[in-house]
């Protein structure tokens, strides 16, 4: 074993071990659940998508698909997460069993990436004679998880008064106090101004393949006469792309999103929301926990769902650019959260009875995706007529 981790034909015989009398997923997700209960002891410490949680217990509940769960807690909550997600510090017996069941499920069994945590603040860091400008990376509770502009460093701000802070926002802060606890800077302050920017962000924009040529021509129109098809059909043919689609912590069979989504049906909405807040946190370009907060927010706060919405859009256009002619169909399954987070943008537009700007996200929605699976056409077709918004039609 190398540096504290094992081979690939190390992991693969631990893995048979575990499963020599097992017959099917089944059987072999018991004596997994069976390998953690004699190897490991709970509670432990580890880290979810760059998060330190405290394991309470590992369980299997007959869901060959979900597989092995996790209880967990962070703060004064408990959750499940899938027991694939889970980092253990390298070296512990914790880790080498999570390395067998990662190789069993036929994922890579180490998560660098999500363990690679940013520096924290220092002393230096912080003047608390002036004013301080942090990117806001998520919020749970209270508490804002925070990267000064313009440095890798991070800490959690507490605010002196609440406010709707939303992921990717660029905070002006009037510092009061900072402290240390548990070895993690904390500031505290009064929120004096945001903005979005997204070029100050310092992100690496999602990359963009081509992947063919949407031809007009070959199009089946079934409204080739309407304004917006007679453009596209001028237009002539044009590049097709697919955005790369950012999601930490994802694999097969535990997709972050899809257990947000469990949780909001659930009934935990602080769950669903922390969720999603713990992807932004180790990568703000993960549009679709953008979009997810919106859908969240959409019926019961608008004003809140439009932020998060707006913000995945420009994120996204920090690929795209100004001048993008290109096409994103919805075929290309990693353009859907781009194309959500626009979607949600222009519906609360047009909630808020701003027609113009709603008709200009919904027309570029369809040069986009002229197959216009999200059913564009006719949303633009009563923004057109300045009809004003009804809750009842969505």
């Amino acid at each position: 074993m190398a540096g504290g981790r094992e081979s690939e034909e190390e992991l693969n015989n631990l893995v048979d071990d575990i499963t020599e009398d097992a017959r099917g997923d089944d059987e072999q997700l018991w004596a997994f659940l069976q390998a953690f209960e004699d190897g490991v002891a709970l509670p432990h410490d580890a880290f979810v998508v760059g998060e330190p949680l405290s394991v309470l217990a590992i369980d299997y509940e007959g869901n060959e698909r979900r597989g092995l769960v996790a209880r967990c807690r962070r703060g004064d909550g408990e959750y499940l997460i899938a027991a694939s997600d889970l980092v253990f510090p390298e070296g512990s017996p914790h880790a080498r069993y999570v390395a067998a069941y990662r190789t069993w499920l036929g994922i890579e069994p180490y998560q660098d990436v999500l363990v690679r945590k940013k520096p924290k603040a220092t002393e230096d860091d912080l003047d608390m004679k002036k004013k301080i400008a942090l990117i806001a990376l998520a919020v749970r509770g209270n508490a804002v998880s925070c990267r000064i502009l313009g440095k890798e460093r991070v800490l959690t701000l507490r605010p002196a008064r609440p406010c709707e802070v939303i992921p990717g926002e660029i905070l002006t802060v009037s510092p009061v106090k900072k402290w240390h606890y548990k070895g993690h800077p904390y500031l505290s302050g009064e929120i004096t101004a945001w903005r979005v920017d997204t070029g100050a962000l310092g992100l690496t924009p999602l990359a963009l393949k081509q992947v063919g040529l949407w031809d007009p021509r070959e199009h089946p129109w079934e409204e080739p006469g309407e304004p917006w098809a007679r453009s596209l059909i001028k237009r002539g043919p044009r590049p097709e792309y697919e955005m790369e689609q950012v999601l930490p912590g994802a694999d097969p069979d535990a997709d972050p999103l899809l257990g947000a989504i469990d949780l909001k049906r659930a009934g935990d909405h602080e769950g669903a929301d922390r969720a999603l807040m713990n992807v932004l946190a180790a990568d703000l370009r993960c549009l679709d926990a953008h979009a997810h907060l919106g859908d969240f927010a959409f019926h019961a706060d608008p004003d809140t769902a439009v932020r998060h919405y707006d913000m995945g859009v420009k994120i996204g256009e920090l690929s795209l650019g100004k001048d993008f002619a290109g096409v994103l169909p919805w075929g290309c399954t990693d353009n859907r959260p781009y194309l959500r987070c626009l979607h949600g943008y222009g519906l609360c537009l047009w909630r808020f009875n701003r027609f113009r700007d709603a008709e200009k996200v919904f027309t570029r929605m369809l040069w986009l995706n002229p197959t216009d699976n999200q059913g564009v056409r006719g949303e633009l077709e009563y923004v057109k007529r300045r009809e004003v918004w009804d809750d009842d039609m969505f």
